[in-house]
């Protein structure tokens, strides 16, 4: 496989996964720290990062607007739920090294 054909099969995944996320408003950011370490805001920044990488300037509401496909404010007033003590706890408990 060609560069190319890895790069734009790469993005396609990514684009996948995006919107797979943006479907599946019930899976809480936290529930997928908990699990997987990784939720939609680390994709956002991630998004960001390689972004400002390449030159193009995009602040962290920016990135999270891309990803979210509308501001953050507005996802967390429609979709974020309250995090139950047991995943607040999870959460505290696992290392943050990202």
């Amino acid at each position: 496989m060609d560069a190319q054909t890895q790069l734009e099969l790469e993005a396609a995944a990514f684009r996948r996964l995006r919107d797979h996320l943006a479907e599946r408003t019930d899976v809480q950011n936290i529930d997928m720290m908990n699990l997987a370490g990784f939720c939609r805001n680390c994709l956002s920044r991630w998004y960001q990062e390689a972004a400002n990488e390449r030159g193009i300037e995009m602040s962290k509401d920016e990135g999270r607007e891309a990803f979210y496909g509308m501001p953050f404010g507005e996802w967390k007033a429609k979709y974020q739920t309250e995090a139950s003590a047991e995943s607040q706890a999870k959460f505290e408990a696992v290392p943050k090294d990202h």
